[in-house]
């Protein structure tokens, strides 16, 4: 498990900052049905496209950890969840946007649970296994028995 996480955190580390660069290079062009949007998103879609790329690279910073920090790992999981409750309002607000962006949503929605999950699998594989009681208690009662 601490191998899924280390290979999903470069993942997203990567295509973050791949995404990020498209947009900073493509402006509008990067997104479906914003060609004609005008000058201002266009300088907002290549500013955002710029933060993504330093969200990869706090993603690739966290891969690069040993052990991967299950803290940092929530926090950005978080933020990608954020995105995703976004896109939901924008839905909710606004309608049905191009449907690329519903795959987007389904990804931002459907991603951080797995890292949640999978957060600490690295800290704890650093640890070792438990050297404690296998049953609470059971320790206690070994103890006074003896």
């Amino acid at each position: 498990m601490a191998r899924t996480l280390r290979t999903l955190t470069r993942l997203m580390g990567w295509s973050s900052v791949a995404i990020g660069l498209y947009h900073v290079l493509l402006g509008n062009a990067a997104i479906p049905g914003a060609g004609s949007a005008g000058t201002t998103v266009d300088s907002w879609g290549r500013f955002m496209g710029a933060v993504f790329v330093g969200y990869g690279l706090a993603w690739l910073w966290a891969a690069r950890q040993r052990p991967v920090p299950a803290q940092a790992v929530r926090w950005l999981a978080g933020v990608f969840l954020l995105g995703g409750a976004g896109r939901i309002l924008s839905l909710a607000v606004h309608g049905r946007p191009h449907w690329f962006q519903l795959v987007l949503a389904a990804i931002e929605l459907g991603l951080p649970p797995v890292f949640f999950w999978l957060a600490d699998t690295d800290e704890r594989a650093a640890i070792g296994p438990a050297t404690g009681p296998a049953i609470p208690g059971e320790g206690a009662y070994r103890a006074s028995s003896r």
